[in-house]
């Protein structure tokens, strides 16, 4: 079981990286292409083991948003298409940088900025990261480090 859990608003990213192409699923393993496209990290799984080597599961121990992306895309987390297509064209990196990290502040500024309904997508991250919370996979680190911006 995973022990911990990532900021609520990587579920963003994972949905801009569905929307936007960068999940490309293969047999056992998903390449997931960054959002400003300099990086592609990838995921492996089996049964219920995940790894990947993007940063936050290689370094946080905690399933980042590739992961994240990979579990929608299999049917194991909920994925709303709707809201999901709202957070298109969003380069989080950038976003994720302006404000130093703090990832409330980014995913806010997205949903200000998009007109997105906050309440709305509030409560469905919730539900998401609910789920995430209850699914029975195991998160470990993958054997490859990050790779480096193109």
């Amino acid at each position: 079981m995973m022990k911990k859990f990532p900021p609520i608003e990587k579920i963003l990213e994972a949905y801009t990286a569905i929307v936007d192409g960068h999940v490309k699923l293969e047999n056992d393993q998903a390449l997931v292409t960054s959002s400003n496209e300099a990086k592609t990290y990838t995921v492996t799984f089996h049964d219920n083991t995940y790894t990947s080597n993007d940063n936050a599961s290689y370094w946080q121990g905690y399933l980042g948003y590739p992961g994240i992306a990979v579990l929608m895309l299999q049917g194991k987390l909920p994925y709303d298409k709707e809201l999901a297509q709202q957070f298109a064209g969003v380069d989080w990196n950038k976003i994720n940088q302006e404000y130093k990290r703090n990832y409330a502040q980014a995913a806010d500024a997205v949903m200000t900025a998009k007109g997105i309904d906050k309440k709305k997508a509030e409560t469905e991250l919730h539900y998401v990261y609910d789920a995430l919370k209850q699914l029975p996979i195991i998160v470990k680190r993958g054997s490859v480090r990050p790779p480096k911006a193109n």
